[in-house]
């Protein structure tokens, strides 16, 4: 398969698993399906010389990440109260 071909694959993947993470209720998985998404992006931009699109989907991985590492943290405080 030609690799051209298989990065716009990747590229539809990454949206699908953005508007999957989109419809998410619980803003823990949204989070996790958005890291994902964008981490495809990253790899689909660069690999496609898009410096756009792999920058700012790498701004949104470091978001994702922040709050996620903030919830986790947030939830493990709360179950270590007496």
């Amino acid at each position: 398969m030609d690799s051209i071909i298989i990065w716009e694959w990747v590229g539809y993947l990454a949206s699908v698993v953005v508007a999957i993470s989109l419809m998410m209720s619980n803003i823990k998985k949204l989070r996790w399906w958005n890291l994902i998404g964008a981490a495809l992006f990253v790899a689909y931009g660069l690999a496609i010389d898009a410096l756009p699109v792999a920058l700012v989907n790498f701004f949104i991985v470091l978001i994702d990440a922040y709050y996620l590492v903030k919830m986790y943290k947030a939830e493990k405080a709360l179950n270590e109260q007496p």
